[in-house]
């Protein structure tokens, strides 16, 4: 690995801890204003001090994020359906390599389908985005999406993750499950949980605090920091999680007194609504 591929992942996971705090905030590309990102740049300016990387799309990234931020990037390369079509997660690249290197990203990610009924293309496509992303120094994430006809157990995420892993990926994101041991244990890179959909924050704080105890290297949150009832407070907690090994009750005290300190953010609760079901879904 040469230096410049070394540098980037040293800025993304800290060789300090040997872990990683990535704010996801990519949702839009399929999924379009979400709940908690309608004002995207307004939403994560005050996060950005305390996340090791910012993992978006390269429209966000142009029109929401001031240039002069000192945060690494990992950007999202893949793409092609939204969450009305039932096939989502059909994707394919949206961005060239050159794009991403103008961009002066960290990182690129792509999500691959393991045993979907497109699983050729999307992996053969993640494959051709990391060659291109090696001859410019730039690591992989590889993000392991999951069907709904999948079982989401340990065996099926250390297949998918090592697949990554051996079809050349830096790093992998994935989703907590029981057994998550095995999963990192089986796995050569990296591997980062998905945070998922929104839960409870101490909920939140003890998966994060689960998967670190397994080896994880560290999360890629999303709806559980910006649609938490206050978003600053808890990426916090979550940095006390993954760089300071603390526990679930003192991560949960520390986020409970920022938020009293910092004033409680309400977020608006989407309203329950009947959607088209989609096929696949991605983690973050």
């Amino acid at each position: 690995m040469d230096w410049g591929m070394q540098n980037r992942i040293s800025r993304i996971i800290k060789p300090a801890s040997g872990r990683t705090v990535m704010l996801a905030v990519d949702h839009g590309y399929f999924m379009g204003p979400t709940t908690g990102l309608e004002k995207l740049g307004r939403a994560v300016k005050p996060l950005l001090p305390y996340a090791d990387t910012l993992m978006l799309t390269r429209g966000a990234l142009r029109y929401y994020i001031d240039p002069g931020v000192d945060v690494p990037i990992t950007l999202r390369m893949s793409g092609g359906t939204s969450i009305l079509n039932k096939q989502l997660l059909h994707e394919g690249s949206v961005c060239s390599m050159e794009d991403a290197v103008r961009l002066n990203v960290s990182c690129v990610a792509f999500s691959i389908l393991v045993g979907a009924e497109y699983e050729r293309d999307t992996i053969l496509a993640f494959t051709k985005m990391v060659d291109e992303a090696r001859s410019y120094g730039i690591p992989s994430l590889c993000v392991t999406a999951v069907g709904r006809d999948m079982v989401r157990d340990a065996r099926y995420m250390a297949l998918a993750s090592r697949m990554g892993a051996e079809l050349g990926a830096d790093i992998v994101k994935t989703y907590y499950v029981e057994g998550f041991r095995k999963v990192v244990e089986s796995c050569p890179v990296p591997v980062v949980i998905a945070g998922g959909k929104k839960i409870p924050e101490r909920d939140a704080l003890q998966m994060a605090h689960d998967a670190i105890s397994a080896g994880a290297a560290g999360v890629d949150m999303g709806r559980n920091i910006f649609q938490a009832e206050n978003p600053v407070a808890m990426i916090q907690a979550v940095r006390a999680v993954v760089h300071e090994n603390a526990g679930v009750d003192d991560a949960y005290g520390l986020y409970r007194s920022l938020k009293s300190k910092l004033g409680a953010k309400a977020k608006p609760r989407a309203k329950a609504k009947a959607k088209p079901r989609a096929k696949v879904r991605a983690g973050r």
